[in-house]
């Protein structure tokens, strides 16, 4: 079974939200926190542009792939909301 891993931000204690591509996740559900890890049961892929496509982009010729965004909303020690957007993607 493919799965992915992000890792916490260090500052995230306590209870948070996760959102991948901008809908809200349910642990459990769709996510497992395992030692400052979020495993998802899934593949997850951040899209590298090389410099070819972005060449091809440049030209207005499209070329679209899988690009998974994954943000958790925690609240700072100081009790202020915080977004740790974009968060690196490991493959399981």
């Amino acid at each position: 079974m493919t799965h992915s891993r992000v890792r916490l931000p260090p500052e995230v204690r306590g209870s948070f939200e996760v959102y991948l591509n901008g809908v809200r996740q349910e642990l459990g559900r769709d996510y497992q926190v395992r030692e400052g890890t979020l495993v998802f049961e899934r593949d997850l892929r951040k899209d590298r542009i090389s410099g070819w496509r972005w060449l091809l982009g440049a030209w207005g010729v499209g070329t679209y792939r899988q690009d998974d965004s994954v943000d958790v909303r925690y609240d700072a020690a100081d009790g202020s909301p915080r977004v740790a957007s974009a968060l690196e993607i490991e493959p399981g």
